[in-house]
């Protein structure tokens, strides 16, 4: 605590101002309670499992291309850039990341749209939900509660992932995770890209963003080419993004006087784009949703998938005892389907795929 009173700043989210654990727990001898909950969701099944879920791209595409894991370990090392340079709680922040993808089911957003489908009638489905799920109640870790009774910051800071509208009312803590997790998801799902041949660099440098990313590159070096080239670029991104937001979180703590995470929480959002950048992801974002996340090659996967996982929802709804003993003893609290849905929702690809080919292939799935 009295490293943090000296090395925090007064606006972040220091320990002994946490509201604790819903579960009351001795303090540690030497550990925080982030750098516990860190450690917590580290060692958890849940973020292993992460090696073997999508993030984009499936393994069928290749091998290079980043997974539900890398994804979130390049997040987290972002958002700790963006917290050492503004003086906020690293341990806080690096939990939040690592904890940001837990809820995700296999086949990535494909995965996700179809057991918000399946749920329909049963309160639908997202990633961020299942996540509070597996903080709360999935994670079966320890004897004395269920999930892994993480600090009430850390399922803040999930629980404010929900509303699709993020805005103010957050730690700035969680601000960063947010916005460290859209640099990694602009910056590198073109790179997965281009790796896949789904795109070219030339096709990439057509798009504003990138190429005044270029533009900034060519200040140092001007023969650079290919692969060196590439790899140079998204350094570059990735810096002038995180510059940005630290310049843009400077201004607006000074302009709304934050002096304590109290007064984060009630000012505006402060960590965001500025808007000639932002503008510039946005059009970004709308190039590779229109030439990446709807490619033929990625949306021939998507419907395999999805296909496979709404059979497989139907087939353990109608014969629940297929799954395993502890799931089980969950459908009389939480029903059959959500039930169902969280049994589906922790596998990895890889697993889905072969209890799909075991059990439901080449049945009809209405039935």
């Amino acid at each position: 605590m009295s490293r943090e009173r000296a090395t925090l700043a007064p606006y972040a989210m220091h320990s002994e101002a946490s509201r604790g654990r819903r579960y009351a727990e001795s303090p540690h001898p030497y550990r925080g309670p982030f750098q516990r909950d860190r450690d917590r969701i580290l060692h958890s099944g849940a973020f292993r499992r992460l090696a073997y879920k999508t993030q984009v791209f499936t393994g069928d595409l290749g091998d290079y291309h980043r997974n539900r894991l890398t994804h979130t370990l390049e997040v987290a090392t972002v958002a700790r850039t963006l917290a050492r340079a503004l003086r906020l709680n690293e341990d806080l922040v690096e939990s939040l990341a690592l904890a940001h993808d837990l809820g995700h089911p296999p086949y990535g957003h494909a995965g996700e749209d179809a057991l918000d489908e399946c749920l329909a009638n049963h309160g639908g489905f997202s990633h961020n939900r299942q996540g509070l799920r597996v903080l709360e109640l999935l994670e079966q870790r320890y004897p004395e509660f269920p999930g892994l009774n993480v600090s009430a910051e850390i399922l803040d800071g999930h629980a404010a992932r929900i509303d699709k509208h993020f805005d103010a009312g957050n730690l700035i803590e969680v601000q960063v995770v947010e916005a460290a997790d859209s640099i990694a998801y602009d910056t590198h799902d073109a790179d997965d890209a281009m790796e896949l041949g789904l795109l070219t660099l030339d096709e990439l440098l057509e798009i504003p963003l990138w190429r005044q990313a270029r533009d900034q590159l060519r200040e140092s070096y001007r023969n650079l080419r290919g692969k060196t080239l590439r790899r140079a670029l998204l350094h570059t991104l990735i810096d002038w993004q995180v510059g940005d937001l630290v310049a843009q979180a400077e201004r607006g703590i000074a302009l709304h006087n934050i002096r304590s995470a109290e007064n984060a929480k009630a000012a505006p959002t402060i960590v965001r784009a500025s808007s000639p950048l932002l503008e510039r992801k946005r059009e970004l974002e709308q190039f590779l949703f229109d030439r990446v996340y709807r490619h033929p090659d990625v949306l021939r996967l998507r419907e395999e998938a999805q296909t496979s996982l709404r059979a497989m929802f139907a087939g353990y709804v109608q014969r629940p005892e297929l799954m395993p003993e502890r799931f089980l003893e969950r459908v009389p609290h939480d029903g059959v389907e959500r039930t169902v849905c969280d049994y589906l929702a922790g596998m990895t690809d890889r697993y889905a795929e072969r209890e799909y080919g075991r059990l439901f292939a080449g049945k009809d799935e209405r039935h």
